[in-house]
């Protein structure tokens, strides 16, 4: 008999959770939250000006183009190096956030935080994350009752990802660091605004056969990438909607070195060698 239970070391198809894509009206206070309060970078390589700001968070990014605000329905798993630091710097953007949503409160494990627009992030120091000193290790999204045995069903079916059932949830992982949960919540379920994630995945084009043949495929964006949004059950019937940006590993941003900069480092306290985060 086998000593080892060797699929808890299986990954699946989804290799990893890039980014999510959060349209927000106003450029600067998207800066003032993201940057000065979060203590995240803007990434100095891709510019889009006033149209688009990428901000990045170890090796995943917020993109924060300009539009209506946009809400995920549920709550961004964030984990930053330091959370006194962290909380330090959000009461220093209290009063430039004053007249938005903003909001933060401490608890004993971590700070819940609300951007000016409503999005809430949950802000972890890096113990229990498997060694991510900073990034997104989850994101946690509110679906409907009876919801999570068919998100669970498609995710299995259609990505080949190991997924953890349980009452009323499920649990997808992502690679070796990162999750999507579904929870199945009391409250009442907001109308989807078109706010999307990107997945990175090792077999591209199987899902792609499937999901073209339910008639799921949205966009067919170039060699690289396509889209879809419906989570379907066995029937072809929609359970949940959340645009998912498909791409390969051979998209051209896959794996790109992002800057991260040590946001402690202030002209008051500057010490040379310390700029930035590994």
């Amino acid at each position: 008999m086998d000593r080892f239970d060797r699929t808890t070391a299986n990954v699946g198809n989804i290799m990893s959770l890039e980014h999510i894509n959060l349209k927000v009206p106003d450029q600067d206070m998207a800066i003032t939250f993201y940057s000065r309060a979060l203590g995240l970078t803007r990434d100095p390589i891709i510019d889009f000006g006033k149209h688009n700001l990428w901000i990045n968070a170890g090796d995943q990014q917020f993109h924060l183009p300009t539009g209506p605000a946009q809400v995920l329905r549920g709550v961004i798993g964030l984990v930053v190096p330091d959370l006194e630091k962290l909380q330090q710097r959000l009461d220093r953007t209290k009063k430039a956030l004053s007249a938005t949503q903003f909001n933060f409160k401490p608890y004993s494990s971590h700070i819940m935080v609300t951007c000016p627009w409503g999005n809430r992030i949950r802000c972890h120091s890096p113990e229990n994350f498997n060694g991510m000193n900073l990034g997104i290790p989850y994101i946690e999204f509110d679906v409907p009752d009876a919801s999570t045995k068919p998100i669970s069903d498609f995710y299995s079916r259609v990505f080949n990802a190991p997924v953890i059932e349980r009452k009323t949830s499920c649990c997808v992982q992502i690679g070796t660091l990162q999750t999507i949960t579904f929870k199945e919540a009391r409250r009442e379920q907001k109308t989807y605004d078109g706010h999307h994630i990107a997945i990175y995945l090792a077999d591209f084009s199987g899902p792609h056969a499937q999901l073209k043949k339910m008639g799921l495929i949205t966009e067919e964006s170039d060699a690289n990438q396509y889209r879809f949004e419906d989570i379907c059950n066995n029937r072809g019937n929609p359970v949940f909607q959340i645009e998912h940006e498909v791409r390969s590993l051979h998209h051209p941003l896959h794996g790109r070195n992002l800057v991260n900069r040590n946001a402690d480092q202030t002209f008051f306290n500057y010490r040379k060698g310390y700029d930035f985060h590994d």
